[in-house]
């Protein structure tokens, strides 16, 4: 069972480190560097930026549940 949260660790630490890396700050997907105030995010930029938090949430579950069980 142990071997399992290691593995959901390993994975989510990976995916999370990509998700990071690929959003750039200031600047959106395909849109130019400008200094604008008004920064919404749309399409996948938003999926990203959700994801993020999901396999965020997913890293802290795998490392903390195995103190639980």
């Amino acid at each position: 069972m142990n071997k399992v949260f290691q593995i959901a660790q390993i994975i989510s630490a990976i995916t999370l480190i990509g998700l990071i890396l690929i959003q750039s700050r200031g600047t959106g997907f395909g849109r130019p560097s400008s200094h604008s105030s008004s920064f919404t995010r749309r399409g996948i930029e938003k999926i990203v930026f959700k994801l993020t938090f999901i396999v965020a949430a997913i890293f802290i579950v795998a490392t903390l549940l195995p103190f639980f069980i």
